[in-house]
């Protein structure tokens, strides 16, 4: 049986699905219809879309290997009647796996990256989907965004909501790395000095060891200082004047941290 390629949107944290847009709504309907069908699904999308997620919920009991590790898939595949590999992409042999899958009748459920395309793969999967990334989906940010900050809010045992002033998702890895960022946030928009003092120790304390380091880590204290108070006083002139320096010693900092500002 041959499916046409299908477009979807879905993105399963934990074990349920965000269904906020019609494309997720509409993936979760497949998705569990695949759950009755004994047919091979390719699923890709960029990274942090759900794609591992999504062929779990297909097959919640398989066992999943990632492509590159391929000695220990081969192994597995002795003894397995459904399995999950990801970022197939990264097989040394994709065909060797394919041609063993198919010769066992093992029912799997492969992920890759949103680009990739190899012959022997499009004819072995009879479902292939393709997950968009959350820039297409801003309805499901939206859940993802408060859902997250409950896990923060959970993770740092705290009842402070969370400060949406100037919040821009970082949708750069999709859900990775909104989470990532939520959580960053949460746990910065408290932070005392003490805190804030000892993750710049540890983050220096590896990193030092020239001849230059006073020089070469000082952007870490003024390009904070200097996005900050140009984000609060709008002005050089005014920034100047609060920090107590001269405009033009001012200009030469932001000179020398251009890359950084």
């Amino acid at each position: 049986m041959m499916i046409a390629v299908v477009q979807v949107a879905a993105l399963a944290v934990d074990a349920s699905y965000i269904t906020a847009c019609p494309s997720s709504a509409q993936a979760f309907k497949t998705a569990t219809l695949l759950k009755t069908l004994n047919v091979n699904a390719l699923i890709t999308g960029e990274v942090g879309v759900g794609k591992r997620s999504l062929a779990h919920y297909i097959l919640p009991d398989a066992p999943i290997f990632d492509a590159s590790n391929y000695d220990e898939l081969l192994a597995a595949l002795d003894s397995v009647a459904k399995v999950i590999i990801t970022n197939i992409e990264n097989s040394p042999n994709i065909k060797k796996v394919l041609d063993i899958l198919s010769s066992k009748n093992i029912r799997v459920v492969a992920t890759a990256k949103n680009s990739y395309y190899n012959r022997d793969a499009d004819k072995f999967f009879s479902v292939k989907f393709e997950i968009p990334s959350l820039r297409e989906r801003p309805e499901d940010v939206e859940e993802l965004t408060q859902k997250f900050i409950k896990e923060a809010s959970l993770l740092f045992c705290s009842k402070d909501e969370f400060k949406f002033k100037n919040f821009k998702p970082d949708l750069s890895q999709n859900s990775n790395s909104l989470r990532r960022q939520i959580m960053i946030n949460y746990l910065l928009q408290d932070i005392r000095e003490d805190e804030l003092m000892e993750i710049l120790q540890n983050y220096l304390t590896e990193r030092l060891g020239s001849n230059n380091d006073y020089k070469k880590f000082l952007h870490l204290y003024e390009v904070p200082l200097i996005r900050a108070g140009l984000k609060r006083f709008k002005s050089q002139l005014q920034l100047s004047d609060k920090l107590g320096l001269n405009r033009n010693t001012l200009r030469k900092k932001m000179a020398d941290n251009i890359n950084y500002l």
